[in-house]
């Protein structure tokens, strides 16, 4: 294998060294995601993540040269209709958003709602490639994915994302509801990304907080198993699955393929899964072969 990362892993990392729980001030984040863009590795690290209110107070001002095409992701972490006003503080520091993401209710909230208000903006987010609608995995969400299918099949740039994990145990979506979801979006050709819990390749119990968390290698396995045709057993057994070999195996024959349906996720670690890739032969750590 040479030292190019494969297609199927492009940009399959968003940089997400600000968030929890790593939370890195942004001048070190942005430091090191100027490594990772020129890193061997580089093809696997999509965006740096930068929330959207430190955008607004200027945080990226100064750290950034206007020549050299710095790209971020703007995530929404003051809500929608702030939106186009992060943005706006963008274009003096010579930076680029490539994507957005927000979201658009929470948990026990109908989001049809934020969904509107969401491609109301849509105009306002002019030079943005990607807008990633995140809904809850719970009431709402079937409604949720036909408003945001049939907004990309009028040609609006979005897409949905889910979270896998976080503070609470119900923030872990069981692997028949994923599988269900990633099924769901499959039916809808929407593509989505996922965010929270995903820090191995394979499933694993944290000892720390007792929750399992889905495996990045799982959800690679079972996306590529749904966009195949698999039904929801099938693709929950490959999210259920603890031992790599079978994740592998659905893998490694479709490397030099591009990625179907899922766009990646967000970690605020490029060197954990980049370390779990290599150790499951993926990736070869940068060594000619």
């Amino acid at each position: 294998m040479s030292t190019q990362v494969p297609a199927l892993l492009d940009g399959l990392v968003d940089d997400a060294a600000v968030f929890p729980p790593g939370s890195a001030a942004l001048p070190d984040a942005v430091a090191a995601h100027r490594r990772h863009r020129t890193a061997w590795y580089a093809d696997l690290v999509g965006p740096l993540l930068v929330p959207a209110s430190a955008v607004a107070a200027g945080e990226l001002s100064g750290l950034v040269d206007p020549a050299e095409g710095f790209v971020v992701g703007v995530v929404g972490d003051t809500g929608i209709e702030s939106l186009p006003l992060a943005l706006s503080f963008l274009a003096p520091d010579g930076v680029t958003a490539r994507q957005v993401q927000v979201a658009v209710a929470r948990r026990g909230e109908d989001p049809l709602p934020g969904i509107t208000s969401l491609l109301r903006l849509l105009d306002r987010l002019a030079g943005v490639d990607a807008v990633y609608a995140e809904v809850p995995l719970a009431f709402g969400l079937m409604g949720a994915l036909d408003a945001l299918a049939a907004a990309r099949a009028d040609g609006l740039p979005v897409a949905a994302k889910f979270r896998t994990g976080g503070l609470a145990a119900e923030l872990f979506p069981t692997p028949n509801e994923l599988a269900a979801v990633i099924c769901a979006c499959r039916d809808r050709d929407l593509p989505f990304k996922l965010t929270a819990g995903l820090h191995h390749a394979v499933r694993h119990l944290d000892p720390e907080t007792g929750f399992t968390h889905h495996g990045f290698a799982n959800v690679l396995a079972a996306t590529l198993a749904a966009a195949e045709g698999a039904g929801v057993p099938a693709v929950a057994e490959l999210l259920t699955a603890a031992d790599p070999r079978p994740l592998v195996q659905q893998v490694e024959g479709r490397l030099d393929a591009p990625r179907p349906l899922w766009i990646g996720f967000g970690s605020c670690s490029i060197e954990e899964p980049l370390t779990d890739l290599t150790r499951l032969r993926l990736v070869n750590g940068g060594e000619d072969a």
